[in-house]
C-alpha cells in the first residue's frame, strides 16, 4: 500500500491549509499597530539622544573610546608591572618574608621587645 488513505489526505490538506491561514494572518496591515501610545519623558529623551549625528551621541562616544583606551593602554600595562616587579623582581616585595629566622632562648623578639625565655628542664614526662 503506497500513499495516503483519504482520512490522511484531508487531514494533511487542513493542516496546510490552517498553516497558510496562520502565515497570512502574522502579515501587519498598513495600519497597525492601530493603537499608538503618547511616549512617555524617559522615551521621549532617549529617541532624541539616540539620533544620529547629535552633540550628546558624539560627546558618549568619544569619552568611550577614550576610556577604553586608557584602561587597555594605561591601567592594564600598569597593572601587569606592578605584578611583576612586586612578585618576581624586588628583593623582598611588598615586606613579604620567605622564611622568618629562628628564635633561641635568649633572643629579643624586634617588634615586641620581649626576650624569649628559657626551656625548662624537667624531664618527668618520660
Amino acid at each position: 500500500m503506497s500513499g495516503y488513505t483519504p482520512d490522511e489526505k484531508l487531514r494533511l490538506d487542513q493542516l496546510t491549509k490552517l498553516r497558510r491561514q496562520w502565515l497570512k494572518d502574522q502579515e501587519l496591515s498598513p495600519r497597525e499597530p492601530v493603537i499608538q501610545a503618547k511616549p512617555g519623558r524617559v522615551a521621549r529623551f532617549w529617541a532624541s539622544f539616540l539620533e544620529p549625528k547629535t552633540l550628546w551621541r558624539l560627546y558618549t562616544y568619544k569619552a568611550y573610546n577614550r576610556g577604553i583606551a586608557i584602561f587597555t593602554g594605561v591601567l592594564i600595562p600598569a597593572w601587569i608591572i606592578h605584578y611583576c616587579v612586586k612578585y618576581h623582581v624586588a628583593p623582598h616585595p611588598n615586606g613579604i618574608v620567605g622564611v622568618k629566622p629562628r628564635l633561641f632562648p635568649g633572643d629579643v623578639i624586634m617588634e615586641t621587645g620581649e626576650v624569649v625565655p628559657d626551656l625548662p628542664e624537667t624531664h618527668d614526662h618520660h
